[in-house]
């Protein structure tokens, strides 16, 4: 059951990683949503499900999706969506989540914003990144153990963030932005080319 705790956590990191002024995951009272159109309301909600198809899965894992299960939550400012694709072979499972603006709750932070607050520090040169470091650890902030990994070729800007599980790769496209996470014994440089590989085909249909 790990790679249960591992889509878990794909799910959960979407949210945390929300900007500082809405406080990170604690819990908090969020303002009510603002009654929807109905055009709105369709506009909110995505088939996130049909951004990849079992056959694309099936040839890059190599193992059958017997079924897909979607998901999402709004947040004071954000719409998450997820799509956990089960294998016949757990292990080599896939999850698909899109971070979006919520129609319903109006806020002049975007995921755009947010994706600057996330990974701006990294998107720069060499120089500027140690400086974005230097001035993080002079305001006694930790910096992550491990950067994420900038990945060229896709959407408008991509990184890789490792965790215990492997990684996640995110791609920034538009005003929304997906994330990626293959499993499976394959190494780093595997994963990242099969995530790769998929986000690009879920670009398309974004």
């Amino acid at each position: 059951m790990v790679y249960y705790f591992m889509r878990t956590e794909v799910f959960v990191s979407l949210l945390c990683f929300l900007p500082l002024s809405l406080a990170g995951c604690k819990k908090r009272e969020t303002p009510p949503p603002v009654p929807r159109t109905s055009q709105e309301s369709n506009q909110a909600q995505i088939d996130v499900c049909g951004l990849l198809t079992k056959a694309e899965i099936e040839a890059i894992e190599g193992s059958p999706i017997k079924e897909t299960k979607s998901s999402a939550l709004s947040d004071a400012a954000f719409r998450v969506s997820q799509c956990f694709y089960t294998a016949t072979e757990f292990s080599k499972s896939v999850s698909l989540a899109v971070m979006q603006r919520d129609p319903g709750r109006p806020t002049t932070t975007s995921p755009r914003d947010f994706w600057k607050e996330r990974f701006g520090r990294y998107s720069g040169q060499e120089k500027e990144r140690d400086q974005d470091q230097a001035e993080t650890e002079s305001k006694g902030e930790k910096e992550e153990s491990v950067p994420p990994k900038k990945i060229d070729g896709i959407g408008d800007e991509a990184f890789w963030a490792s965790n215990r599980f492997g990684g996640v790769l995110y791609v920034l496209k538009g005003d929304a932005f997906i994330s990626v996470s293959v499993g499976g014994t394959d190494d780093e440089e595997t994963k990242i080319k099969k995530s790769k590989a998929l986000a690009q085909k879920a670009l398309q249909r974004l």
